[in-house]
């Protein structure tokens, strides 16, 4: 349970997680039979795994328990970090921290396919963030940008809620398992048992995840109170119309799907004109509905204004990449 202080609601943030979608993988390719909603991802990934090191990747990701370490995993610092950001983050985790969160998740003892991360932390750890590197090439990173596309919509919802209508509605469907009674939500058959984590002031970091599965408290220090979860409908990112493009095109019109990728760069009015024979009337109106629609922005520059597409206009420009 999370008990909700007086400001803790007000201080109660979302964020999108790499590594927790990395970590959450390694458990949806070894277990997939238990992720029907993930078939798709699963064999189109899984043949990109062959030849790859990920021994020390899987035996800090164990299965069979109710207890898990953290240390690769920790809550994102910033809401939308990059994956470099974050393996230089673990790589930056002091030893005594690495050692301490294996011996709380191996109470019975350290396996023997862990003890490397014990006995000899720093080399270890460089090998385990090389695995993670190249398990993320090969099984997310082909598909971030729709992933994040669709993770920032949830928050965007979600957050929505919260400011407006309170914890209530931001609360509600958020997994079968948590409740919320207006001070404190409570996860059901939380593991490996439940207490209560007083928020004293730090709020709630929530963390919406595609391939997460249930809700996931992470409590445990040195870092901040977070919530994993995963939104409705993630096994339809993995369903491939006829094909990304004219995907795009139907979603927002041709004239402006074609604006959105000449976009890779910040262009002007004037220029996208010039590039495309329309007149700068017209392309100043697709730009409009996009700049509206959250897919760019704009800034002046001298007499010019300059456009240039956001973090979402990015991920749905690249949906033809997959």
């Amino acid at each position: 349970m999370f008990a909700f202080g007086r400001d803790d609601l007000l201080r109660t943030r979302f964020a999108i997680s790499p590594l927790t979608e990395l970590t959450a993988a390694t458990y949806v390719l070894r277990l997939p039979h238990l992720f029907p909603e993930h078939r798709g991802w699963v064999r189109a990934t899984l043949p990109h795994l062959a030849g790859l090191d990920v021994d020390l990747l899987y035996a800090v990701n164990p299965l069979g328990r109710t207890i898990w370490p953290n240390f690769h995993a920790p809550p994102p610092l910033v809401p939308h970090p990059l994956i470099a950001d974050e393996l230089a983050r673990i790589a930056a985790t002091a030893p005594a921290v690495v050692r301490a969160d294996l011996v709380r998740a191996f109470p019975e003892g350290i396996p023997d396919d862990v003890r490397p991360l014990i006995d000899d932390t720093t080399n270890a750890l460089r090998r385990l963030i090389d695995q993670m590197r190249a398990f993320w090439e090969a099984t997310i990173a082909p598909w971030w940008p729709r992933i994040t596309a669709f993770l920032e919509s949830e928050i965007a919802a979600r957050a929505g809620r919260l400011v407006v209508e309170g914890g209530e509605t931001a609360f509600a469907n958020l997994d079968p398992d948590v409740t919320w009674d207006g001070s404190v939500l409570t996860l059901a058959n939380a593991k490996p048992e439940p207490h209560t984590v007083e928020l004293a002031g730090r709020g709630l970091l929530l963390l919406p995840s595609v391939l997460a599965f249930g809700a996931w408290p992470r409590t445990d220090a040195p870092w901040d109170p977070a919530l994993t979860y995963q939104p409705p409908g993630t096994g339809d990112l993995w369903s491939v119309g006829r094909s990304d493009a004219d995907a795009l095109s139907e979603l927002i019109g041709s004239r402006r799907a074609t604006l959105l990728r000449m976009l890779e760069r910040p262009a002007s009015t004037r220029a996208l004109a010039d590039a495309t024979g329309w007149s700068p009337g017209g392309v100043n109106t697709h730009l409009g509905v996009l700049r509206r629609g959250g897919l760019v922005a704009r800034r002046r520059d001298r007499r010019e204004v300059i456009y240039a597409r956001t973090s979402a206009g990015d991920a749905l420009a690249r949906l033809r990449e997959r």
